[in-house]
């Protein structure tokens, strides 16, 4: 006779199964609100998020560590987790022989700097996902990025054998890495170095130009990353001494970038780089850095040119950030996945993107012929598998002439098409969002809202700037007056970085520049004190990477070459130059002095990783120009000169009597007066931008 279990006792049991299940298959970083260390929370592996008490383990265990480093979007790190660490052979052995570590780079930069530092010296190259091998004290012996999982399994077992018999053997060789991690952060001045009038930026300018592909833009090879602080400055350059063969560079750059699949064409916004040299096939994740700075770079672009491309890129851009990427409380999201579910129901990189031929001309109908010649549904714009990223290898004028169409009609018919493949796309399951708010990324994004403000004069995008300062102001700041690096589900947790002080002073000096709400300058004035009590090094005027309140590391770094991001010291050298300038402060103007004298012999050497140092070296070594605005009509003088492209400028002003150096005692009732300033010599006031314009030329 069968027994018959009652049905409440067999929910119980079930329930209690699935919890113990879940139990077993947890590991340490169930708890964390870092969405990349969650996806790895239910991993046979058992993780540990970085804390010192692990290391401490290891010690005591006397285990090898593996530190593991990716983040959410990264399409090979989800490939190796799901080759390697969801198998349970590789658990095992992780598991018995080795202490393992996971890390999100963007929650932890320092950590990732330090372990990437060690990887490129190891191997002469980097990337993610980023996997180290280290002793128990967490001192690096081994590493490398993506590994299938047989090599994976082999390597683990050999070094742990290896250090099992011959520990003296890893020992000695950490040592000496140690030795080479910490000599990347020595910043010695160069001995030769007099003033700024002997620095030769053509030679640099010439090197940065021989870089760039003059067929389809952007610095050659593949991949193909945007760098858009090298371009931007190659376009500042260019503008300000009649350089057209960079300005031909600079917007063939920016032309063929907007027409390639690297941006997405239905929905606005730049994937993190193309993998081949037209821009074509993009490693499909979007991050809000990227973004930021394109938008910045874009807006300058069209003020200069007036090409509506450019202004299209912007206004489609932030629509995306503003849709996809934006929180209710107004602080900016991370990234977006590369990888999402095919119709087939598997995982696959750039799958929400693409499109294949039948899909389109069942959406499109009679339309089709025409979105197939202006996107290059043809042999030019195919992938792989019968599926096609969208390109443009032609101008919209082309395209009108080429089709016998009126601007009117072509216009109508590319939003027509666009939001037909919108709403197909908003169908299909979305790539997963990291929806961790970075105070350094936000500063970034906050910068750009407020430069495409300046050119474009939308309120809309003054707000979101707005918004998100807010945000940062009453969110991210620490009771003692700086700031932290992330915020998650209502928490900010982590203690800021150079990088976050950097972006944010640069934002909100740039706020104030618009608005002129002193709010803005004296929070970044507090600010950058603030990074001198817990960053400065009076050493060797330079800013550590990490506050002296955060638990040592191997080295402590000093971050100041420029990459995809500008480093936080050169960012903080800009910074310094400008607060200089608002406060009178001569020891903010010496230790950016001093800051560019540090790097500029390794500048000699690769001038690509030093492009917005290079943009402070042309504001020390030519005419800089302090305009102080006085008067009720200060905002609308601001608006018209901001009509202008003027990087070579600070603006400051007040509505009524200020007391700021540059301001006091030149308001007059009635009136509102600009001064045209160098080195606090000024011109006598004139009452039109014109002729302040005249004063500046």
């Amino acid at each position: 006779m069968k027994k018959v279990i009652p049905f409440f006792l067999l929910l119980i049991i079930m329930v209690s199964s699935c919890n113990e299940k879940k139990s077993k298959m947890s590991n340490n970083l169930l708890n964390e609100s870092s969405p990349y260390l969650l996806q790895h929370a239910y991993n046979p592996v058992n993780w540990n998020p970085w804390n010192n008490k692990y290391l401490e383990q290891a010690k005591q265990e006397d285990k090898l560590v593996v530190i593991s480093i990716g983040y959410s979007s990264c399409h090979w790190c989800h490939v190796m987790e799901e080759e390697s660490f969801e198998d349970s052979l590789v658990a095992s052995i992780m598991n018995e022989k080795y202490i393992s570590i996971k890390v999100d780079r963007e929650e932890r930069p320092d950590v990732d700097q330090v372990y990437m530092n060690a990887l490129q010296l190891m191997t002469g190259s980097g990337g993610w996902p980023l996997n180290i091998v280290a002793l128990p004290d967490g001192r690096p012996i081994w590493g490398g990025t993506y590994f299938p999982k047989d090599q994976w399994i082999n390597a683990l077992t050999q070094i742990s054998d290896i250090y099992n018999k011959e520990p003296e053997r890893f020992i000695k060789y950490a040592e000496t890495l140690e030795k080479g991690i910490k000599a990347l952060d020595i910043v010695s001045t160069s001995a030769d170095f007099k003033d700024f009038k002997s620095v030769d930026i053509k030679n640099y300018i010439e090197s940065l130009k021989n870089k760039i592909d003059p067929i389809n833009g952007g610095f050659s090879g593949a991949p193909k990353f945007m760098m858009p602080n090298n371009i931007h400055f190659l376009l500042r350059h260019a503008y300000q001494n009649n350089d057209n063969d960079a300005l031909k560079l600079v917007n063939n750059t920016l032309e063929k970038m907007a027409y390639g699949g690297v941006y997405d064409q239905i929905g606005g916004g730049f994937a993190r780089y193309s993998t081949d040299d037209k821009w074509h096939i993009p490693h499909f994740e979007k991050m809000l850095y990227d973004n930021a700075q394109l938008i910045s770079l874009y807006s300058d672009a069209y003020l200069i040119s007036k090409d509506e491309l450019y202004k299209e890129i912007v206004y489609e851009t932030i629509n995306f950030v503003l849709k996809k990427l934006t929180d209710s409380n107004g602080g900016f999201y991370s990234s977006i996945d590369a990888d999402s579910k095919a119709n087939d129901g598997e995982e696959k990189e750039g799958a929400y993107y693409i499109w294949n031929e039948d899909e389109l001309k069942s959406l499109l109908k009679e339309e089709f012929k025409y979105f197939a010649d202006y996107y290059n549904v043809n042999r030019y714009g195919y992938w792989e598998d019968e599926n096609y990223v969208l390109i443009k290898n032609k101008s919209d004028l082309d395209f009108i002439k080429s089709n016998g169409l009126s601007k009117e009609e072509f216009d109508k018919k590319k939003k027509q098409w666009k939001k037909i493949l919108i709403n197909a796309r908003d169908k299909r399951d979305m790539p997963d969002i990291d929806d961790k708010i970075l105070t350094s990324w936000n500063g970034l994004m906050i910068n750009a809202f407020v430069d495409a403000y300046r050119v474009f004069k939308d309120d809309k995008f003054l707000n979101a700037a707005s918004s998100c300062a807010e945000f940062i102001i009453k969110n991210m700041t620490k009771s003692d007056g700086g700031l932290y690096h992330t915020h998650k589900d209502g928490k900010s947790t982590v203690n800021g970085y150079l990088e976050d002080y950097g972006s944010i002073i640069q934002a909100f000096l740039n706020l104030y520049e618009n608005t002129l709400d002193e709010k803005w300058l004296n929070i970044s004035n507090d600010l950058m004190q603030y990074s001198f009590e817990n960053f400065y090094n009076s050493e060797t005027n330079m800013f550590f990477f990490t506050s002296k309140l955060d638990d040592k590391l191997i080295s402590r770094t000093v971050e100041f070459r420029d990459n995809v991001i500008p480093s936080s010291n050169s960012i903080m050298a800009n910074n310094l130059f400008k607060l200089s300038h608002y406060y009178d402060n001569s020891d903010y103007l010496d230790t950016s002095h001093s800051m560019v004298k540090n790097i500029i012999d390794q500048i000699e050497v690769y001038p690509s990783g030093f492009s917005n140092w290079l943009n402070l070296i042309l504001n020390f070594k030519n005419n800089f120009y302090e305009v102080a605005i006085v008067g009720e009509k200060a905002i609308e003088k601001i608006n018209e000169l901001n009509n202008n492209y003027l990087p070579n400028k600070i603006v400051i002003g007040s509505l009524e009597e200020n007391s700021l150096p540059l301001l006091k005692n030149r308001y007059i009732e009635g009136e509102t007066l600009i001064y045209v300033c160098v080195k606090k010599a000024c011109k006598m006031p004139v009452n039109t931008v014109k002729e302040a314009l005249e004063l500046m030329n």
